[in-house]
């Protein structure tokens, strides 16, 4: 799959419409690697003109500053911000939720300032346009977990789920959802340390939740969600019954394109 380097793509020139910002987990997790994929697979078909930093993107330094090393975060921030000035960067589309609030809320205080959004939001502008469209029309119903960095930092609860309904398929809510969402376990720069003490991890409570649905497939538009709600699955040894899909999964699906 040929993925456009936005340097490469000046330098021919070819200014690209927006960057993708593939954030650490989608550049080295396999599991967000697929997801990354998923999306650029959809940017590829429906025409819109992107690129990738490549090795020119950094950590934005998201987990550094929530786990209380300012200056670490405040060295690669203005790394980065350096980087997406030269090259006269304006619109930024990330598929990770800590990337999208950090160069969106945070960058700003250093000078960084871009049009910033995520994808979910992206998706739903597609699928309303009519830019995007869905070949299989076939229903199905399903859970979705709302991302704390999408939804009680940032209060974008309807664009993901207006994503999944413009694909037919049915949201069966569970208990906490929206402002009283439970976190998967792992914000905060809590991927990257032990657990503390207690009776229950986190994203076995949440996919306890999920489970009461009924439902075979939660959605998420997270890699640390995607991450924590799968550990939650075969901690409960149903991985053979319960799927975790990311958005641009669901459109990929609905669409049979690879």
């Amino acid at each position: 799959m040929k993925i456009p380097i936005w340097a490469e793509e000046v330098e021919a020139g070819r200014k690209p419409e927006i960057l993708f910002w593939v954030g650490c987990a989608g550049s080295h997790d396999a599991r967000a690697q697929k997801v990354a994929r998923a999306f650029a697979t959809i940017l590829n078909n429906v025409g819109i003109s992107y690129a990738i930093l490549g090795d020119e993107e950094s950590c934005t330094g998201d987990p550094a500053r929530r786990a209380g090393n300012e200056f670490i975060f405040q060295m690669l921030a203005l790394q980065n911000i350096e980087v997406l000035k030269g090259h006269e960067i304006t619109d930024i589309v990330c598929t990770c939720p800590h990337c999208f609030n950090t160069l969106k809320n945070e960058y700003p205080e250093l000078g960084g300032v871009f049009n910033v959004k995520h994808y979910s939001t992206l998706l739903d502008e597609l699928l309303k346009s009519g830019k995007l469209k869905v070949k299989d029309t076939d229903s199905q119903s399903l859970t979705y977990h709302d991302s704390c960095y999408m939804g009680r930092v940032n209060g974008v609860y309807e664009a993901p789920r207006s994503v999944i309904e413009s694909l037919n398929h049915e949201i069966v809510e569970m208990n906490r959802i929206r402002s009283n969402g439970l976190c998967c376990g792992a914000g905060g720069a809590q991927m990257f340390k032990e657990d503390e003490p207690g009776d229950k991890r986190i994203n076995t409570e949440r996919i306890e939740e999920m489970l009461a649905t009924g439902q075979k497939t939660v959605v998420a538009n997270c890699p640390f969600c995607i991450t924590m709600l799968q550990d939650g699955i075969k901690e409960k040894e149903m991985q053979n019954d319960v799927m975790v899909m990311d958005l641009a999964e669901l459109i990929i699906q609905k669409n049979n394109w690879t």
